[in-house]
């Protein structure tokens, strides 16, 4: 029997062995962690709130059993009852470790917040919304005319401003007399009117000339993050813009992995369902205290997300999206209710609207890409590439325009990386290595200041240097190719080979040494060869659907790439050139987009034209298959070279000349030594 067992945390993806009998506390304090505690884990405070997962978790090797933590104890119940505890929530100071465990960690019980990285666009918006209000002047009633208040409101409002076939629910025509009379026959109403041709609805209504904001929520529902914009529905102003971890991601860090468990664990779908929903009702309370307004005045809410998210926000099991053909239950743009969302914290007649899903796993995020970056309507050919853990490609122009997915998995974001962490204070997120002295600088997340200011440890006290994030390994392993310490196939040298100190040998391997932090009671931060290939394996995937796209469309070259994304805003177009993420352009053509999903959201939620734009869009969109085209495999093995194979990257090459350095001792040569044994 075994005396130990592995506890694995979300969302750091943080994991360890650990005594039975442990409490979860202490095992995340002594794996760094982020998981609050003030009280001394007296059980008092409740700021060490936890959400442990039960069943089967193939992505992180365990299955986890109903007793992985000790019972439900005294402590628990009594603050329960006091101060309330959701339903799943254990403290931390009081569940201990008796078996093999997933434990989520809420972003209330995290001291350092995440940091969400896609953060609004300013962009010029074609106001448009379905929800407006409309001020009116009711007729009276009259004895001799007899006909019901909300017949008379319906046809003056058909008059006044011409719009025909007014609805309401039992709750408006509950509040519809007294507000009338108050507001003597003069009122305000809230209507929703959709693109479709669907019956015009009341939301809400005042009494009198109503002077208010009506509120919307746009929201990128990615696999990683949940990102979301309060927007004004007069204006298409920004008021806030928040986002937290998907708390999903205990179940799987990528789509096939939540798949998976939907298939393995039974109800799984539906544990994940109410997961995601209760993250978005925090969500929305987060949100409209940032913005300063009460939540009740959110009256709209758009989402953007990828086929797996849009299917368990609905409640669908997707267990269709894990096999081929990868049927969707739905790919159309969806009308429905908050309230059909079980999302509570908005307005209760809170309108839906989901962006068209494009294909099996090409989804609504996709879509809002395509309206936000409008290829169909551009001249040159350009392709834009939206980075996550599951990467949505679209290549076109106004001729023509394809789209794929490619399962990049979640190296990107920091995970599967043996120092990595999500974007917070304290992650590395910007590495420069000198080519001559081999001495790296760095930048951690919530600091200007790099590494070799003088007054870096001073100016980092509050945060230290707490691991690496995925911008940061990314720029991390395209500087070691640039300095010569990594040769094209992926493999590092040695002290002796690249002389300097800070390759350590580990194993049969070498990893380079970024950061020492062990004497003040830091970590040890290191790129391993591990690390190497989980980023070559991410951008070979990334790379090879958009070769597979340049294929279709029967080119080699593309005259504009377009990055977008939390990835597009924060690397750089050289460093992605350099690990062959894309293909080879003039930099000068390699563009930002920022969170072009989130833009493409807040779009169709300021414009009802919008809507019927992209829903017309969509359908012309052609789809490409990765899992099923025999060439993405040959593709994504050529891609494995650092930048490339076969493609020359000519134009990378004359502005930054790789050095040819090969550290395979086992190779007949070649570039980085392909045929290096495995």
């Amino acid at each position: 029997m075994n005396e130990d067992a592995l506890v694995v945390f979300t969302p750091s993806g943080k994991r360890g062995r650990f005594a039975l009998g442990t409490p979860i506390l202490t095992a995340a304090r002594k794996l760094g962690v982020d998981l609050d505690s003030v009280c001394g884990g007296r059980g008092i405070c409740s700021k060490c709130q936890i959400s442990p997962g039960v069943g089967s978790f193939p992505k992180h090797g365990v299955t986890v059993s109903a007793e992985a933590l000790s019972p439900w104890n005294q402590v628990e119940e009594r603050y329960k009852n006091i101060r309330g505890l959701l339903d799943g929530r254990r403290l931390g100071c009081q569940a201990k470790v008796m078996g093999d465990v997933v434990v989520d960690v809420p972003p209330e019980s995290q001291v350092h917040k995440q940091v969400i990285r896609k953060s609004a666009t300013l962009r010029d918006m074609n106001m448009d919304p379905a929800t407006k209000l409309f001020y009116v002047e009711v007729e009276e009633p009259d004895m001799h005319e007899p006909s019901g208040d909300f017949e008379r409101l319906a046809l003056a409002i058909e008059k006044q401003w011409n719009i025909q076939g007014l609805k309401a629910d039992l709750a408006i025509m509950r509040r519809l007399q007294p507000v009338l009379r108050k507001g003597d026959w003069k009122v305000t109403v809230a209507v929703y009117q959709s693109h479709d041709g669907a019956a015009p609805r009341i939301l809400d209504l005042w009494p009198g000339f109503y002077e208010g904001s009506i509120y919307g929520l746009a929201i990128d529902l990615g696999s990683t993050t949940i990102a979301a914009h309060l927007c004004d529905l007069r204006d298409g102003s920004i008021l806030a813009s928040s986002g937290l971890m998907n708390p999903q991601i205990r179940f799987g860090e990528d789509l096939m992995s939540r798949v998976s468990y939907a298939m393995m664990n039974p109800g799984g779908d539906v544990e994940m369902t109410k997961a995601v929903r209760n993250a978005l009702n925090y969500l929305a309370d987060v949100i409209a205290t940032e913005g300063g307004i009460d939540a009740s005045s959110i009256y709209e809410m758009v989402f953007v997300c990828n086929p797996v998210m849009h299917h368990l926000l609905l409640g669908i099991d997707p267990v269709e999206l894990g096999q081929a053909p990868f049927a969707l239950a739905t790919s159309g743009a969806v009308h429905i209710t908050a309230r059909d969302l079980e999302v509570t914290s908005v307005n209760v007649a809170a309108q839906v609207y989901i962006l068209p899903c494009i294909a099996g796993h090409v989804g609504a995020d996709c879509a809002a890409v395509a309206l936000a970056e409008e290829p169909n309507k551009s001249k040159d050919l350009v392709l834009i590439v939206d980075v996550g853990t599951n990467a949505e490609i679209l290549l076109g122009n106004e001729s023509r325009v394809l789209a794929c997915s490619s399962p990049t998995g979640p190296a990107f974001e920091g995970a599967q990386i043996s120092s990595g962490q999500r974007a917070a204070p304290g992650a590395i997120e910007r590495v420069e290595i000198d080519p001559i002295t081999k001495e790296p600088r760095f930048r951690v997340i919530g600091r200007d200041a790099w590494s070799d200011d003088p007054n870096f440890a001073e100016l980092i006290k509050d945060t230290g240097v707490t691991g690496i994030c995925g911008s940061g390994i990314i720029e991390a392993v395209a500087e070691l190719r640039m300095s010569g310490l990594l040769d094209a196939g992926g493999l590092m040298g040695s002290a002796e080979q690249t002389g300097t100190n800070r390759m350590i040998p580990q194993g049969r391997t070498h990893s380079y040494m970024l950061y020492d932090g062990t004497t003040q009671g830091g970590p040890l931060i290191m790129v391993t060869q591990g690390d190497i290939r989980a980023i070559q394996l991410a951008k070979s995937a990334l790379y090879a659907g958009a070769r597979l796209l340049m294929d279709e469309m029967g080119v080699d070259h593309v005259d504009r790439v377009v990055l977008a994304g939390a990835f597009g805003a924060h690397i750089s177009p050289k460093h992605a050139m350099v690990l062959g993420m894309i293909p080879d352009a003039p930099l000068d053509k390699v563009f930002s987009a920022g969170n072009a999903a989130g833009t493409g959201a807040r779009i169709a939620l300021c414009s009802k034209s919008a809507r019927a734009e992209i829903e017309a869009t969509v359908g012309l969109i052609h789809k490409v298959e990765t899992a099923i085209e025999p060439r993405f495999q040959e593709h994504f093995v050529n891609a494995n070279a650092i930048p490339h194979f076969t493609d020359p990257f000519l134009l990378l090459r004359a502005i930054a000349p790789l050095p040819n350095v090969s550290f395979n001792t086992q190779s007949g040569g070649g570039e980085g030594g392909r045929r290096r044994k495995r």
